[in-house]
Formats: structure tokens, C-alpha cells, sequence
């Protein structure tokens, strides 16, 4: 596979998931679904996420309604125009922010978050009654991943928090992940966890 590419039978596999990210485009998916996301995305990590948690308002214009919040602390470039470039846009580990996830999947009508790692029983409940996918992306793969991030549109609470933990609104394209929270119930986490403690169970 290229660097920056994806293999075109890989891609045929694939489900494009496009902006508005819908609450029907969200239940139609289940857990094993591997999607191509293209659109607006917000960033957002612990600082984030305990802000808003806490009762904080996003900034004027911010609206994460039939929206994404990605788990990444992305690496930026200045350019010589003012504009900013993406040069490393890995996911973070998202169970730091299990505490906060669920309460703003329903405060703010997300429709997708998207890590690493997975997540725990508050925010798959979350998932499941308010239409809401958890997004697994390529660990270790930053780089590549920074390729999907056609444009950065704007970044929000660099000065509050540092640009690490800011909001960056990325516009982004044929970004891959897989659903392994869905909205019906199922977590592939929890179920990989099961299945490998019956197992030990088994031959302890």
C-alpha cells in the first residue's frame, strides 16, 4: 500500500461516510463496518472534553450537532499565508475520556467519536440511545492519516489550552476507521474481552 493511498479493492469494501453524518447514516452502521469519513470533524481531548462536561459552551460558529469529535492532539505547521498544516493526526486513547463522553453525546447531539482504544459502558449506552458510532483509527499511523486532512479550517481554544488540546476543525477525506461501537448495543471491545476471559476461564 502506498503511503497516502488506499488499495482500490480495499476502498470498493469500504462505506462512505459523508458530512452531514446523520442520525439514519449512524444507525444504518453496526460494529465491523469499515468506513471512508469525509467532511468536518472537530478535535477534542481531555481538556475538551472536561470543559464542556463541566457546563462550558463551545465557541461562536462551533456546532457539534450530526457531528464528530475526534480524539487526537494533532501536530500543525504554520505556513507562510497564516494558514495551518496538518503534519500528524493520530487518534488518542479514548478511555481517558469515558467519564465525559456520554453526557456530551447527549448534550450536544454528536454522531460519531473516533480513537483509539475503545470505550466503556457509559458511552456505548450513550451510542445506543441517542444514535452514535465509536470509530476506531489506525494507531501508529499519524502521518498517513495527516494525508486525509485536506484542510484546516479553524482552531479554537489554543490560547485556553494549548494547541494539543484545542478544537481544530479539520475538513477531512476518505479518512478509514472501523465501527466497533455501534448504536444497537454492540461493542467489539467488550465482546473480544469476553470472549478472551472464557477462554482463560477455560484453561486455568
Amino acid at each position: 500500500m502506498q503511503r497516502g493511498t488506499l488499495a482500490s479493492g480495499f476502498i470498493n469494501h469500504m462505506i462512505k461516510l459523508s458530512f452531514p453524518f446523520t442520525e439514519e447514516k449512524i444507525r444504518a452502521l453496526k460494529v465491523g463496518d469499515e468506513v471512508l469519513i469525509s467532511g468536518i470533524v472537530f478535535t477534542g481531548r481531555d481538556a475538551v472534553h472536561k470543559y464542556l462536561h463541566e457546563g462550558g459552551q463551545l465557541p461562536p460558529g462551533v456546532s457539534l450537532q450530526d457531528g464528530i469529535i475526534y480524539h487526537c492532539g494533532p501536530v500543525m505547521m504554520k505556513q507562510a499565508d497564516g494558514s495551518w498544516k496538518c503534519t500528524a493526526a493520530g487518534p488518542t486513547t479514548s478511555i481517558r475520556e469515558e467519564p465525559y463522553q456520554g453526557q456530551i453525546i447527549h448534550d450536544f447531539g454528536v454522531r460519531g467519536v473516533i480513537g483509539k482504544g475503545g470505550m466503556g459502558d457509559r458511552t456505548m449506552a450513550a451510542c445506543q440511545q441517542d444514535g452514535c458510532v465509536y470509530l476506531h483509527a489506525i494507531g501508529g499511523a499519524a502521518q498517513v492519516l495527516a494525508e486525509c486532512v485536506k484542510k484546516v479550517r479553524n482552531v479554537y481554544f489554543a490560547a485556553e489550552f494549548g494547541a494539543p488540546e484545542a478544537i481544530w476543525e479539520l475538513e477531512i477525506a476518505d479518512f478509514p476507521a472501523v465501527v466497533t461501537i455501534d448504536s444497537h448495543g454492540r461493542s467489539l471491545h467488550q465482546e473480544i474481552l469476553n470472549a478472551s476471559t472464557a477462554e482463560l476461564t477455560k484453561r486455568l
